[in-house]
């Protein structure tokens, strides 16, 4: 079988290209799995080479598993010897083999065990008590970020710099943890990345022998190597200089988890007579797809250029959608996947939608639930399986129904209070005892103190614990019929400090925090529902979590987990400024630089069809306005879109219909809301700003807020008490 009949030209060179630095830069469905298997069949089967000479890294498994299945059928089985894994699986065994030499920053036997995430905290948890500092002020998890960080940049905590108090403490941290995980003959998963470097420093004659044993390296997903990986890779490279790097820049995605695009530069740098291939025909999309996916990567400033190409040329042109709200915008969704599905163009298996945040998707399951419509849920629990949201719904269960013993279950040591198995056999065993609930005993201990019945069966930290959750429930039981569920959820939050507990400054504890608050959206969405009924509605959405996990649904997921996927049909929603590209990215160019990536890993997983979809109003970190259209979108050529975005001649009375339309809706399902002084439609004049149409209306904290679209000045939002607006007629 000749490997290299079915490559293109620019596969067949990258191929083929003679041993030595070799950097492929290859563009989104462009056959990067494909260069590098028959890479490695080529180096075997043509140049001779044995496999066991040959080492390829990737990042997870499942490519490790798909590269191998790959290589095996070109080669009819010829593999004895070729070692393809993960930096870390690979790295694991090359130190368990390596142990009697890898005495470095923490002397392990062969028999180390890995810790995981739980593991990790658990063990600084245990260093924050030894150095008596609070874990509510330094949460485990922040820690462990700038621990990771520091790792990842190989330095050690010795040479970590303490510029200010909190770098002291981190420093102190980080050296009582790494001596702790060599106590439990222990690594971290950074540390089997970092030991083996510095095992190579340390020892030359190791490294030798793996130079010698691995004369050919090859790289997935070169774009997401972080420094520790890109110094080992150089390391065994250094004699024979066989390296072959396989990545696209554009796609590096992974910044948080410490990933340097920057490498690809470095490389080049470093090898400075290294062949530089690209790979630019793409199998996956039509040109017109592409062509606005250059154009939104093209102003990512200091990158090699690549002039995508397909043979399917033309295509549908890019529908980009404005909805009212989140709403109407996750609706547009369902309608349209419906009318595809009707029209037997596609079925709803064949589509994805995608979104920036975990949060997102909350909206968007409710409205494929309502509509009947099966989904599956990608590399995420669903809204409301989520722990943060399972958490305060049971807080929220608990305060209507202290008889929840499920809920008292969850929320009794979340956020922990030092209560163990044992008191808490000791809480149910008293309860039973009393012939009353366990929260009623709370409650009990709450509302009398040292004087309840229960006192002294609890005290010391305990019992001041047990006393003052319980004092939280009663309060908040007696509130419940007084406050709207928003304003009690708040209590709740800041009652448990919730926030510290949950966002621990990572981008995972971040998105936890994000979903907290578009369920603080959802509660804040129907500001006159009493609690009851709100833990009604979400209970009604919940107990169809499991609707459409087989047969054939559409699939729900962030962007960074579609790397690497591919739909026929693909849903971009949220794309608004704050949201697409996020708002923490906005005072931090190389930030804003991975958010762009971002958008254009999106846009290019589309085959046939690609849906931009915004929305005019969006509620998001707890509250609701106005949204900025993506300045993403302002990349694309008009030619290559439709759709109303694009169309609209006259903003000001398109938002008027949108405004009218779901407000009728709205006001129709809640008889009883306040009424507004203002409604959408209405022509004003403000003694500033001129004459404008006011979009919407609605009460904040008891202030109207009205949203104005001005004929010279465009959108404001004022408080209508302030803002001295006079209703003019016609």
């Amino acid at each position: 079988m000749d490997i290299l009949e079915k490559l293109n030209p620019q596969q067949r060179e990258a191929v083929t290209t003679p041993p030595g630095p070799t950097l492929v830069l290859a563009g989104p469905g462009s056959g990067k799995t494909r260069v590098l298997t028959h890479r490695i069949a080529y180096l075997v089967g043509h140049l001779g080479v044995a496999p066991r000479s040959i080492l390829a890294v990737t990042f997870t498994n499942r490519a490790a598993r798909e590269m191998k299945s790959r290589v095996d059928a070109l080669l009819d089985g010829g593999l004895r010897g070729l070692t393809i894994g993960t930096f870390h699986s690979i790295c694991a065994r090359l130190l368990r083999r390596e142990a009697h030499a890898a005495s470095g920053s923490l002397p392990v036997t062969p028999e180390f065990v890995i810790f995981d995430d739980s593991d990790q905290q658990a063990l600084v948890k245990q260093v924050l008590k030894e150095l008596n500092l609070n874990d509510k002020q330094y949460t485990p998890g922040k820690l462990l970020n700038k621990i990771s960080a520091a790792k990842n940049e190989l330095i050690d905590p010795d040479a970590y710099a303490a510029a200010t108090y909190l770098d002291e403490i981190v420093k102190r941290v980080y050296t009582r943890y790494q001596q702790l995980l060599a106590v439990n003959n222990a690594y971290d998963f950074d540390d089997l990345l970092g030991e083996v470097v510095r095992l190579f420093d340390r020892r030359p004659e190791t490294l030798a022998k793996y130079q010698r044993l691995y004369e050919h390296l090859l790289v997935d997903e070169f774009q997401d190597t972080n420094t520790v990986q890109y110094t080992m890779l150089r390391q065994l490279a250094a004699s024979h200089r066989n390296l072959y790097c396989v990545g696209d820049p554009d796609q590096s995605v992974y910044r948080w988890r410490g990933a340097d695009y920057r490498n690809v530069r470095k490389f080049e740098q470093d090898y400075p007579d290294a062949t530089v291939l690209l790979l630019e025909e793409n199998y996956r999309s039509t040109q017109i797809i592409l062509d606005a996916a250059m154009a939104v990567i093209d102003r990512h400033p200091g990158r090699t250029r690549k002039q995508l190409f397909t043979e399917r040329q033309g295509g549908a042109q890019l529908h980009a959608q404005e909805a009212y709200n989140e709403q109407e915008e996750a609706q547009f969704v369902v309608d349209t996947i419906r009318e595809l599905q009707k029209k037997r163009l596609y079925r709803p298996g064949d589509c994805a939608v995608m979104y920036r945040t975990n949060a997102q998707s909350r909206v968007v399951e409710e409205q494929f639930v309502r509509a009947g419509l099966p989904y599956r849920l990608v590399g995420a629990q669903r809204f409301y399986g989520r722990k943060e949201i399972k958490d305060l719904l049971a807080y929220l269960r608990l305060v209507h129904n202290p008889a929840d013993s499920v809920s008292f279950m969850r929320i009794i040591n979340t956020p922990p209070r030092g209560i163990g198995t044992k008191t808490l056999e000791q809480i149910v065993a008293a309860a039973e005892r009393a012939g009353v609930s366990a929260a009623a005993m709370l409650r009990d201990l709450g509302l009398n103190g040292p004087q309840s019945a229960f006192a002294e069966q609890f005290t010391g930290k305990t019992g001041l614990a047990l006393m003052t959750l319980g004092q939280r429930l009663a309060e908040w039981h007696d509130l419940k019929g007084e406050v709207s569920v928003v304003a009690l959820l708040d209590l709740i939050l800041n009652g448990v400090n919730y926030a510290e507990f949950v966002n621990d400054g990572s981008e995972e504890g971040e998105d936890r925090w994000a979903n907290v608050l578009e369920l603080r959206n959802v509660a804040a969405a129907t500001p006159e529902a009493g609690l009851t009924e709100f833990l009604e509605q979400v209970a009604l959405v919940a107990d169809q979590d499991t609707l459409g996990e087989e047969g054939e649904a559409a699939t729900l997921l962030t962007l960074h987990a579609a790397k690497g996927l591919e739909f026929p049909v693909v849903f971009m929603i949220g794309l608004d400024e704050g949201v697409l590209p996020h708002q923490r990215s906005f005072n931090d160019p190389e930030s804003m630089h991975e958010e762009r990536r971002l958008m254009y890993v999106g846009m290019t997983r589309a085959k046939d069809r690609l849906y931009l979809v915004r929305a005019f109003r969006r509620s998001q970190y707890g509250d609701s306005g106005v949204a900025d259209a993506s300045r993403f979108l302002q990349d694309i050529p008009a030619k290559l879109m439709v759709g109303n975005l694009e169309r609209q001649q006259s903003r000001a009375e398109g938002y008027f219909k949108k405004a009218t339309s779901w407000e009728t809706d709205r006001n129709a399902s809640h008889p009883n809301a306040p009424t507004t002084q203002f409604r959408s439609g209405q022509r004003v004049r403000h003694a500033q700003f001129g004459d404008g149409i006011v979009i919407a209306s609605k009460f904040v904290s008891g202030e109207e807020e009205v949203d104005v679209a001005f004929e010279a000045m465009g959108l404001k939002r004022l408080v209508a008490s302030l803002a001295n607006l006079q209703l003019l007629k016609g």
